[in-house]
């Protein structure tokens, strides 16, 4: 009990940053939950649930302010959320240290990410198949959908695998590759992370890796932290925070991989 009061508390301050940046900070629950003994499947499963309630959250807050494009989230994220299907069934047959070993790796390059300088880069308004001219509110932008969906398909695979949420690849990309303003790009993350990690759950679950007894309370307590950050994260812009994810994501790689090491 006292064990499973200790992760709630390290999951709530997680829910609140993560909530602040548009990601699902998977990366962060999974490593607290397998140093703290839990198997890497079942920390996985367990991250896919707690992703999906603070991103429903999140979104919900996100929602209200008018900066989630429903359109752009039902067109790209779908190949998310069948790679992710898949990626959290096949897990099953993975064995846990080739898990750790990908996820550590996984930490690696999303640090690489979180250092990048994200600038938005518009693509010019082009009347080609494959390129979609949107308008969503004050918005007008253009999406190169031969880039966005294997990009999407891609990391629903390694995300659903692992129990991250992929936001901390989609947001970057989404801004730089594909065309989409920041603010949307964050805001409609939140409901793509929400569906991504139904899915990945879904996909573990099938294979038996998830205890409800676990993971519900842990659940409830990240919703809550989920609301709490991503209110924060509309009143300002913590620009530091993403390279203090960057170099907490390169040591938690490093504690994954001593994990890995002693095991």
């Amino acid at each position: 009990m006292n064990s499973l009061l200790i992760i709630g508390l390290i999951i709530l301050a997680i829910a609140i940053l993560m909530s602040m940046v548009g990601k699902g900070g998977g990366n962060f629950y999974v490593l607290a939950m397998v140093l703290a003994g839990t198997s890497m499947h079942k920390a996985a499963s367990t991250s896919q649930i707690i992703m999906m309630t603070t991103a429903f959250t999140s979104m919900l807050v996100f929602n209200k302010s008018k900066v989630v494009d429903w359109k752009l989230a039902l067109v790209i994220d779908p190949p998310t959320d069948i790679m992710a299907f898949v990626g959290g069934y096949f897990a099953g047959y993975i064995d846990a240290g080739t898990l750790k070993l990908v996820f550590a790796i996984i930490l690696i390059i999303v640090s690489i990410f979180m250092f990048l300088k994200v600038k938005e880069n518009p693509i010019p308004k082009k009347n080609k198949f494959g390129y979609w001219n949107r308008e969503f509110g004050k918005y007008n932008y253009t999406v190169n959908l031969w880039l966005t969906l294997p990009i999407t398909a891609l990391v629903g695979l390694f995300a659903g695998a692992i129990g991250i949420s992929g936001g901390a690849f989609k947001i970057p990309l989404m801004v730089m590759l594909c065309g989409i303003p920041i603010e949307l790009a964050v805001g409609t993350s939140s409901a793509m992370v929400a569906a991504t990690a139904l899915m990945g759950f879904i996909g573990h679950a099938v294979k038996g890796n998830f205890d409800l007894k676990y993971a519900i309370p842990l659940a409830l307590i990240a919703m809550v932290g989920g609301f709490i950050g991503s209110k924060f994260a509309l009143k300002r812009k913590p620009k530091n925070l993403k390279k203090i994810f960057a170099v907490t994501n390169l040591l938690a790689a490093v504690m994954m991989i001593i994990n890995i090491l002693n095991n």
